[in-house]
């Protein structure tokens, strides 16, 4: 029996995918205010923190992928003044709207796997950890240095101290939230002190019902997944995730769809659109929500992806970080990228084009991209190197 024919193609899911993400948008022509945050923040969820600080802090990049030049303190303003997301571990650590609270309660004093040893070392030192939440109740906003006894050492825990382990532990179980960032060091307070009141006082919603609205986030943000796609976005149990898919799909939350060349079921979200084509340009970084799970990457844009920030310098294939460079639907190359702030310049360390790409094109409009990022980060120009097959290209984009 011939096997029936495929709901979605590869390229149709590829346009849902990208429009779900905000790629079908144009990006603001004049200045960014609130409301183009909100609207990014609406279709992508969530943004992931990370340390790595060789271009920019990642939450910055997913908005500026999508708005372009934006004033970076929009964010900063929207989390620690306005309130308006909070900082929480979802994806991972990751910034995440007030309405994620309530969805989030359940976990915050979970023995969720991944933190049973952490709770055996808080039941261990549970004097001196009380002791911390009550400084910090009673002195307010403190960071970890700031404590009476921040309890330095060395050893195990990434090197924290015993005091910033302390601070943590509070941080998960939702006693502690952060409250400002001065050079990405995480300042916390309490709860009560973070969270506007009518958000502290909704009711938790209960985990069943946590993981279904999370799935259909998941679902929206991404527009057509498959269950790991889904499951990963805010990093639910996978076994779990495809028994409430199933009642999703059987309540007509969501729909099942075939997708051309995937071996799994996809889901497909009501409010998904597949526009004619995509009309983008942007570099995303490793932690955007596009190419965040990479084995849908690969899938989706044919694009086999890997950090290389943990492999050692000679065994990288591509550089320490790579972005990926998104154009009118299709991942047609990468570059690693560094804010050279003592030089005062984006250098491109190496760019690579895909297979099939036109090299002028790809390099012409990557030229003009890297330009913009320059004068987002406030550096004087883009420096080229001599690395990767499309260097040549981009030096002559550049010269032009």
């Amino acid at each position: 029996m011939a096997s029936m024919k495929p709901e979605l193609s590869n390229e149709e899911a590829r346009r849902i995918a990208l429009a779900a993400q905000g790629f079908a948008d144009a990006r603001p022509t004049g200045r960014v205010d609130i409301r183009a945050l909100r609207r990014v923040i609406g279709r992508v969820g969530l943004l992931q923190i990370d340390s790595v600080n060789v271009l920019v802090r990642a939450h910055y990049m997913p908005l500026y992928s999508r708005l372009g030049p934006y004033p970076r303190d929009l964010l900063d303003d929207a989390v620690y003044k306005r309130h308006e997301l909070f900082e929480a571990w979802a994806h991972v650590a990751s910034l995440v709207p007030l309405d994620c609270y309530p969805l989030l309660r359940h976990q915050m004093h979970s023995n969720v796997p991944q933190w049973r040893h952490f709770r055996h070392w808080a039941e261990a030192n549970k004097e001196y950890v009380d002791a911390v939440l009550e400084e910090v109740r009673e002195r307010g906003p403190l960071s970890a240095k700031e404590l009476e006894d921040p309890g330095w050492r060395r050893g195990s825990w990434w090197m924290r101290s015993k005091g910033k382990q302390a601070l943590e532990w509070h941080f998960r179980c939702g006693n502690l939230m952060a409250s400002d960032r001065p050079n990405f060091e995480r300042v916390y307070d309490v709860t009560e002190r973070v969270l506007p009141a009518d958000v502290l006082e909704q009711e938790p919603v209960p985990e069943r019902a946590a993981q279904r609205e999370f799935l259909m986030r998941a679902a929206r943000s991404h527009g057509v997944g498959t269950a790991k796609d889904l499951a990963d976005y805010y990093r639910l149990p996978i076994l779990r995730s495809r028994e409430l898919l199933k009642e999703l799909v059987a309540e007509g939350a969501l729909r099942e769809v075939s997708v051309e060349g995937w071996k799994e079921p996809a889901y497909l979200h009501p409010e998904a659109t597949a526009p004619r084509s995509i009309k983008a340009r942007a570099l995303l970084t490793p932690f955007d929500p596009v190419v965040w799970e990479r084995s849908r990457a690969e899938r989706l844009f044919n694009f086999t992806y890997q950090i290389e920030i943990y492999v050692p310098e000679k065994k990288r294939q591509y550089g320490y970080y790579v972005l990926p460079f998104l154009l009118d639907g299709e991942l047609v190359g990468r570059v690693d990228l560094k804010a050279d702030r003592t030089a005062g310049k984006l250098h491109a360390k190496g760019v690579f084009i895909e297979e099939g790409q036109d090299e002028r094109r790809v390099a012409g409009e990557l030229a003009e991209e890297l330009r913009v990022m320059a004068d987002w980060l406030e550096l004087d120009g883009v420096r080229a190197g001599r690395r990767g097959n499309l260097s040549g290209a981009l030096r002559a984009a550049l010269a032009r």
